[in-house]
C-alpha cells in the first residue's frame, strides 16, 4: 500500500519560468498551475530586480529619473480624447454673455421649482438661495410657463432664471435661462448630498464665494462655463475663505463647496460645506426654450473618447 503524503510539504515547483506555447500543451491541471505559478515567480523577481538596478542608477544620475517621468505618461480616457478644433481656442462669433461681463453688472437670480414641487426641490432651492449670492426663490404658480416666468423676470430686472426639475418626488435637473435674450441650458442632477449627510460639514456665510472653473476648454464648454460666472459676482470676498468649484471631468459636472482652513503658516486645509450634487449637460437652446442649439443623444455616449465640455 503506497504511504500518504506528509502533510506540509511542499509541491517542486520550476525554477525557470516557462513559455506560454508550452503551458498550453501541458494537460496536466497541477502541473500546469505549477508551471504558471513559476512563470509568474520568475517575471517578479526580473521586475524587482530591475526596479533596483533603476534606483541604483537614477541616484547616480538624477536625470534619468527626470526622462523617464517625462516619457512614462500614462494612458488615460482624458489624454486619448478625440480632436476637437476649439478646444482652447478664443471665443468668436456671437457671445450671449459679452454685454453682462462688459457691463460688469451685479447677478440678480430668481429660483423656482417646476409645476406640483414636492419637499426636495424645496430643500434644494433653499441649498441654491445660499449658495448663488443676490438669488431670491418664488414659488411657481401652476398657470405660468416657462416664456412668462422669463418675461417677468425681465420685467424686474432679473439676469437669470434657475428652474428646479423633479420626477417622483426626487429632483433630477437644474434648467437656467440667461436674461434677457437666452441662452437656455438644462442640466440632469444626480449624487445629491445634502449638508446634513456630510459627515464633518461646517456652516456657510453670507460673504460672496470664490469661484473655480476646471476643463471647460471646448466652445460649448467656455459658454457653460460663462454661464456659471454669470451667476456670481465678479468681486468675491476672499475674507469669507469659501470657494464653489465646478469641476469638468469628461463631461459631467462636480459641484462642491469648500472654506479654506489656515491651520499652520504653510499648511491649508479643506473644510466642505455642501451640497454635493453631479450636472450633465443635455441640451442648449437659443433664446428662452426656443431653437435647439445642441442636444445629447444616448450615441454620444458610444464613443467614450469624445467629450464635448
Amino acid at each position: 500500500m503506497p504511504s500518504r503524503k506528509t502533510k506540509g510539504k511542499k509541491k517542486s515547483v520550476p525554477t525557470q519560468p516557462v513559455a506560454l506555447e508550452v503551458l498550453n500543451n501541458v494537460k496536466n491541471k497541477i502541473k500546469r498551475e505549477n508551471l504558471l505559478y513559476a512563470a509568474r515567480k520568475a517575471h517578479n523577481v526580473s521586475k524587482h530586480k530591475s526596479r533596483k538596478e533603476r534606483l541604483k542608477m537614477e541616484q547616480a544620475d538624477p536625470q534619468l529619473k527626470e526622462e523617464r517621468l517625462a516619457n512614462n505618461i500614462p494612458a488615460t480616457i482624458e489624454n486619448m480624447r478625440v480632436y476637437d478644433e476649439t478646444v482652447d481656442v478664443p471665443i468668436e462669433g456671437e457671445d450671449e454673455f459679452e454685454e453682462y461681463f462688459k457691463d460688469k453688472r451685479a447677478p440678480k437670480v430668481l429660483i423656482t421649482t417646476s409645476k406640483f414641487a414636492r419637499a426636495q426641490a424645496y430643500e434644494v432651492s433653499d441649498q441654491l438661495i445660499n449658495i448663488v449670492p443676490g438669488s431670491e426663490f418664488v414659488k411657481r404658480g401652476h398657470k405660468f410657463s416657462m416664456k412668462e416666468i422669463a418675461q417677468f423676470c425681465i420685467n424686474r430686472d432679473y439676469t437669470d432664471l434657475i428652474v428646479i426639475s423633479e420626477d417622483k418626488k426626487e429632483v433630477n435637473g437644474l434648467t437656467f435661462v440667461h436674461l434677457p435674450a437666452g441662452p437656455t441650458m438644462f442640466f440632469s442632477l444626480t449624487s445629491l448630498r445634502m449638508p446634513k449627510q456630510i459627515s464633518g460639514h461646517g456652516r456657510s456665510t453670507s460673504h460672496v464665494p470664490e469661484l473655480v472653473l476646471n476643463n471647460f476648454s471646448t466652445r460649448l464648454g467656455m459658454t457653460v462655463g460663462r454661464l456659471f460666472q454669470s451667476l456670481f459676482p465678479q468681486t468675491p470676498e476672499f475674507v469669507g475663505r469659501q470657494v464653489v468649484t465646478l469641476h469638468n471631468q469628461r463631461d459631467f459636472i462636480f459641484f462642491r463647496r469648500h472654506r479654506y482652513l489656515f491651520k499652520e503658516s504653510e499648511r491649508v486645509g479643506l473644510q466642505e460645506l455642501g451640497p454635493q450634487f453631479t450636472l450633465k449637460l443635455r441640451r442648449v437652446q437659443r433664446g428662452i426654450a426656443e431653437e435647439m442649439e445642441w442636444e445629447h443623444s444616448p450615441e454620444m455616449d458610444k464613443e467614450k473618447k469624445k467629450f464635448y465640455l
